[in-house]
């Protein structure tokens, strides 16, 4: 178990290894294969670890298992920094003998994070295979999704769009820094505002096309993404990360996963886990939360998806989906806060309000509700990323935050200075 520990870590402490392991110049290829062996590494180095590997493009190899999917990406785009890292996490409150895992997808990046940046390597990789100049995508006002496109669209030096649902009342007004927005609008993504009735009444497809239509008017060439990343395309950003899954687990001793737990947003993500796992040696019972629309929606969904890749599977099948929306997208409870809140200060983790944190507190309510359904499994969860929601709640979380107090200070404290003093 320590060794699975050591190997699963962040990066950092590995940093000094990688670099060795990678100057295939400087050794021979048997003293490589030894010192990665010896590391508990593979001979193949992530992108991110060699110098111009982020942001390059490169051609595209599939798993074994995935080779009779089509079609099928020639090239991705290197977006992310994996492999993320997977750890225990020591919730309270478990069934019997029940683990819970995490795969720190969060921990993709920052200003292009979370699992949007997965599909984002393959889609960006087809934009501009396709000759685009610009990028068009559709979202909610916080969109994470729609943050990363424009992250990954200017690293690509491509304009980006973004069409942003709003209410009614906020959406002829300045939508502000906050959040996802602060980091949309300094990329400098051109952001078009629409109500959330007009978003209901047009539609995300319809919405995108108009956008479309006007700037190939503009002699622009654009390419449009959709919501979530979630097209057949996308759905192989998850299928490659069942294979890091895979590969993390042939590194590690004595760990198998029984499920996958994740939150399901645009179908997108899902799709890849339930595809991926089912065909591959993982094999674990997916099963996923869903934070808008309700699960007959997203098994109908995932089938499109899967069926877009002529995998010949029922989307009932491969993946359980239960619903997590409560009160509706992007809006909380209460109690649902105050579980993001108790989550970080007892385990550390920073739940995401929109996907993770209701994905999470779905998991531990069933698990609650129906111990016996859960007793003595082996549990991944998958952290979407999304930390930048977070913003968009702080008016929601005074009272639930950590306390602060002005230090009491005695009059007759001497000054000592100190090497490092800052006045």
């Amino acid at each position: 178990m320590r060794h699975l520990v050591g190997l699963l870590r962040p990066a950092f402490p590995v940093t000094s290894t990688l670099p060795l392991l990678c100057r295939s110049a400087a050794v021979g290829h048997r003293s490589l294969v030894a010192a990665a062996g010896m590391a508990g590494l593979s001979t193949t180095c992530p992108a991110a670890a060699q110098i111009g590997g982020f942001l390059s493009k490169k051609p595209y190899s599939p798993p074994s298992w995935a080779t009779h999917l089509s079609p099928m990406p020639s090239h991705t785009f290197s977006l992310g920094h994996f492999p993320t890292p997977i750890h225990k996490w020591n919730l309270p409150n478990l069934p019997d003998g029940t683990e819970v895992w995490i795969k720190r997808d969060d921990l993709s990046g920052m200003q292009l994070s979370g699992n949007k940046v997965r599909k984002l390597e393959f889609l960006m990789a087809d934009a501009v295979a396709q000759g685009a100049d610009c990028i068009i995508t559709v979202g909610g006002i916080q969109s994470n999704h729609c943050r990363a496109t424009a992250v990954a669209a200017k690293y690509l030096n491509l304009d980006c769009y973004l069409i942003l649902r709003t209410s009614k009342l906020l959406v002829g007004k300045d939508p502000g820094l906050v959040g996802n927005l602060l980091v949309e609008r300094l990329v400098g993504a051109h952001i078009d505002l629409v109500s959330k009735e007009e978003y209901g009444k047009i539609g995300s497809v319809a919405l995108a096309d108009l956008l479309k239509k006007k700037l190939l008017e503009e002699g622009r060439k654009p390419y449009v993404i959709p919501v979530g990343g979630s097209n057949s395309l996308g759905t192989w950003g998850y299928i490659e990360a069942i294979r890091e899954i895979e590969q993390q687990i042939q590194k590690s001793t004595n760990v198998q996963f029984d499920d996958v737990v994740v939150a399901c947003g645009s179908g997108g993500t899902i799709a890849g886990l339930a595809l991926g796992s089912r065909l591959s040696s993982l094999n674990a019972k997916v099963h996923a939360f869903s934070v808008c629309d309700d699960p007959e929606y997203f098994y109908d969904y995932v089938q499109g998806l899967i069926d877009g890749l002529q995998s010949g599977l029922d989307s009932h099948d491969i993946v359980s989906i239960e619903n997590a929306k409560g009160l509706g997208y992007a809006m909380n409870t209460a109690d649902e806060l105050k579980f993001v809140k108790d989550m970080a200060a007892a385990t550390g983790i920073v739940l995401d309000p929109v996907y993770s944190g209701k994905a999470a507190y779905g998991m531990l309510k069933d698990m609650a509700g129906n111990p016996a359904k859960w007793k003595g499994r082996r549990v991944l969860f998958v952290h979407t990323g999304g930390l930048l929601g977070l913003y968009d709640k702080a008016d929601q979380l005074p009272s639930l935050a950590g306390s602060w107090r002005r230090m009491d200070l005695e009059d007759s404290v001497p000054r000592k200075d100190g090497t490092g003093k800052m006045f």
